[in-house]
């Protein structure tokens, strides 16, 4: 089977999005190395299971909040879910979907970034039925 290895924020204004996930999520995002417009985001230590990403420039429109989904979503694992979903807009993203159970998973919610990316949380629970 192939893998994700790989993901890419768009943003319209970088720094405001690189500030976002770096408060919200503790990311480590650094201007690419030869590159104005790319930046890398590591989201952990490399030991751990997970996957690393890019910060770049949005090419086209932003996403509206009726626009159906349309790309890949990116899911982050939180130790806590209800205390993201309080520090989420506490630095300027949005709640689009309350927490919701998964039966045997855990809980997840979708939100919104300052560039209006959705993007999932998720705080696995096995025993939820």
């Amino acid at each position: 089977m192939l893998r994700v290895v790989h993901f890419e924020i768009y943003a319209k204004d970088i720094l405001r999005a690189k500030k976002f996930y770096e408060d919200v999520f503790g990311w480590k995002i650094e201007r690419s190395e030869g590159s104005l417009e790319y930046w890398n985001i590591a989201t952990g230590n490399k030991k751990e299971p997970g996957i690393d990403g890019g910060l770049m420039k949005r090419q086209g429109g932003e996403p509206g909040a009726d626009t159906p989904i349309s790309t890949y979503i990116c899911t982050i694992e939180v130790p806590n879910i209800d205390e993201y979903l309080s520090k989420i807009p506490k630095h300027g993203g949005k709640v689009t979907m309350e927490k919701k159970p998964i039966s045997g998973v855990g809980w997840y919610a979708y939100c919104l970034d300052t560039e209006k990316n959705i993007f999932g949380i998720m705080q696995p629970d096995a025993s939820i039925r």
